[in-house]
């Protein structure tokens, strides 16, 4: 077994010991010392830096007021986001039109390929839609306004999978809605945007997101 010992100029001494079976490995040291409190990592091949702990992997993005326009988009999101959250305060439109979410790469918002339903429930009735151009949120046939989330969670790959809950209201009635579906992106998740099925007009409330890597 191989020990490299490095002694102290006074006293004592520090031991590096290569296992039994050590393979051929070269780890290259980093320039400098780092900051306080960093640690090294490597990059699987050998190389080594030093890294800061991050303390927490939940972001928040800058709440967009939902009062005007046909979408709202939130970009440049890290390649690296697993679990993506959007977050509906009073959320309304000016027409009939369904709530949409849709996701997007490098290469833009992706529009075809989605594998999506959404159901809702309340005083006077229930109904359910289908969807292959984002995940859908159904209110029947008029607008209503939404409180609470939608949550897509990288299954593997490019694939993404969504499910939603929130309350909904309009001057009849009130109730909740729930959505679920699928979606394979060509490329690495980036980009979220908020619209309609018909291109109806924000005119109320705000939205935000939330992602983890």
């Amino acid at each position: 077994m191989s020990k490299l010992r490095l002694t102290g100029s006074t006293s004592g001494f520090t031991e590096l010991t290569a296992p039994a079976v050590a393979g051929s490995n070269t780890l290259t040291l980093p320039t400098g010392n780092g900051t306080a409190g960093q640690f090294l990592q490597t990059n699987g091949s050998g190389a080594l830096s030093w890294a800061t702990v991050s303390t927490s992997n939940l972001t928040r993005g800058t709440e967009v007021a939902s009062t005007s326009g046909t979408s709202i988009d939130f970009t440049g999101l890290p390649s690296t986001v697993r679990i993506l959250t959007v977050l509906l305060d009073n959320v309304s439109t000016n027409g009939g039109g369904d709530l949409l979410i849709q996701i997007g790469d490098s290469g833009g918002i992706e529009t075809t390929g989605y594998s999506s339903f959404s159901t809702y429930l309340y005083q006077t009735g229930s109904g359910k839609q289908d969807y292959t151009t984002g995940y859908g949120s159904d209110w029947g046939s008029t607008a209503g306004d939404r409180r609470g989330v939608v949550r897509l969670f990288n299954m593997s790959g490019n694939k993404w999978i969504c499910q939603g809950l929130h309350s909904a209201k309009d001057g009849v009635n009130e109730g909740t809605i729930q959505m679920a579906g699928s979606k394979t992106l060509s490329d690495v998740l980036t980009q979220v945007r908020i619209t309609t099925t018909t291109g109806d007009t924000f005119d109320q409330g705000s939205i935000n997101i939330m992602y983890e890597v």
